[in-house]
């Protein structure tokens, strides 16, 4: 029997609650398919951090290496903990250590789910560059609380970064549906964005099966709303991607069905799957968290893993229970019940 190790990271609020639900229909997938989920739990969070002065000791890098995956809860207290020091101390830091360059987002609407939209039938695959470009971290202040006070933030691309997330684009729209969609703010941004533009052109060249599109931020964000069944796989830059995928959540029904994975594609590295739907501190341990964007992060998990055929089953399950009307609207059904419900499919 295959076994799979896992690192598991609840981190604050209901990211307790919602790990714990994955797993639950994760390890009910093993035994059905015949694999085994080995987990070490990580108590790494602002919790930590308040007794630690650290979001994640010294070695949690090189802890961290040694599994297969990391399943990630969410991060953030930020009436105790600033978000910009969660962020910047775990979350950014396993991304670039582990070289997890391609974030995942799928949006489209579960049987039974109804989006803010008229639009149906929508199947969009969000990737968003994950280690560089807007969220580098290059720049620095200076005469800090005077009237001369400067702030700079500086952008970095490369072409090795570019090309090679605008590549996992190209395989990921071979596979889909051949669209592939280049999202940047060339008109206005003429170095890096018209850079991105370049490279992309560069690259359809050896895609001719892929039909390429180019639209500015702006436009695409209209465009998702308007017509999102026009969309295949849509290729932004950190930033971009980050205010996209957020769009394609709200139209999908919201965070609570909001999955991700954090992808070092040559496998070098242990990748990391989380849902995006925060901590949520008002909800945490009320049973009242909807937890489908973790257990389809989970699938997401499984898929990476090698094992297609449970992750296929677990999304079937997800589908079951939300078509009868289970943990489609928040505070409908509890955590537990949501739960129950998709395990209950994937064992049927």
């Amino acid at each position: 029997m295959t076994l799979h190790k896992l690192a598991l990271i609840p981190g604050d609020g209901i990211g307790v609650d919602v790990i714990d639900a994955a797993m639950t229909v994760l390890r009910s997938a093993g035994e059905r398919f015949g694999f085994g989920l080995e987990t070490e739990t990580f108590p790494w969070s602002c919790a930590y951090y308040l007794e630690h002065g650290t979001m994640m000791p010294a070695d949690g890098i090189d802890t961290l290496r040694g599994f297969d995956a990391i399943f990630l809860g969410a991060v953030g207290w930020p009436e105790t903990v600033p978000d910009s020091v969660s962020l910047h101390g775990l979350l950014l830091p396993i991304r670039k250590a582990f070289d997890q360059y391609a974030n995942i987002r799928p949006h489209r609407l579960l049987s039974g789910v109804e989006g803010p939209l008229k639009a149906e039938g929508f199947d969009i695959l969000c990737i968003r560059e994950n280690t560089e470009g807007e969220y580098s971290g290059a720049g620095g202040r200076v005469h800090q609380g005077k009237g001369n006070e400067v702030a700079v933030e500086t952008s970095v691309f490369t072409r090795l970064g570019v090309e090679r997330i605008l590549r996992f684009g190209f395989e990921q729209a071979r596979a889909r549906r051949k669209h592939l969609t280049s999202v940047t703010k060339s008109n206005a941004q003429k170095y890096s964005m018209v850079f991105w533009d370049e490279v992309t052109r560069e690259l359809a060249a050896g895609y001719p099966d892929v039909t390429v599109s180019h639209m500015h931020i702006d436009a695409m964000a209209a465009k998702m709303v308007m017509a999102p069944q026009d969309l295949d796989v849509i290729v932004a830059s950190n930033l971009f991607g980050d205010i996209l995928t957020d769009l394609g959540a709200a139209i999908q029904g919201g965070l609570g069905f909001a999955a991700s994975a954090n992808i070092s594609p040559d496998r070098a590295n242990p990748s990391m799957f989380e849902p995006v739907h925060g901590s949520a501190p008002d909800i945490a341990g009320r049973n009242i968290a909807n937890p489908i964007a973790a257990i389809w992060s989970g699938a997401q998990m499984l898929d990476h893993l090698g094992e297609g055929e449970a992750a296929a089953a677990v999304l079937a399950a997800i589908e079951t229970a939300t078509a009868q009307g289970i943990g489609i609207r928040p505070g409908l059904h509890s955590t537990d019940e949501i739960t129950t419900a998709i395990r209950a499919a994937l064992e049927a």
